[in-house]
């Protein structure tokens, strides 16, 4: 995999571990549960953006579950990294007596 599409996959299963516990905890069936996720490249500078998730939850859920899902995938720890991006820091080394 990509490094994008790490990124996509690691926003996804977040998601889904989110519907899926909602449910669970509401003693409700998790099985049927999708989730998709797409995203767009985007330049200058490089990166993905316009994000869309789509989760699809079984049939018969009431509205109230539907919403209690809705603002399950909305705590999903990664959707909120990326909403405040965390500082990054890079640090490029050179490792002494490595081969050349």
């Amino acid at each position: 995999m990509t490094p994008p599409e790490l990124l996509l996959a690691s926003l996804g299963s977040c998601a889904a571990y989110y519907a899926a516990d909602y449910l669970r905890r509401n003693k409700l069936a998790a099985e049927g549960t999708r989730v998709r996720i797409v995203a767009e490249k985007e330049k200058n500078p490089a990166r993905v953006d316009n994000f869309r998730i789509e989760v699809d939850v079984p049939v018969g859920l009431s509205e109230t579950h539907q919403e209690g899902v809705d603002d399950a995938v909305h705590r999903c720890l990664m959707h909120n990294t990326l909403l405040h991006p965390p500082k990054i820091e890079f640090l490029v080394r050179s490792i002494t007596g490595a081969a050349h």
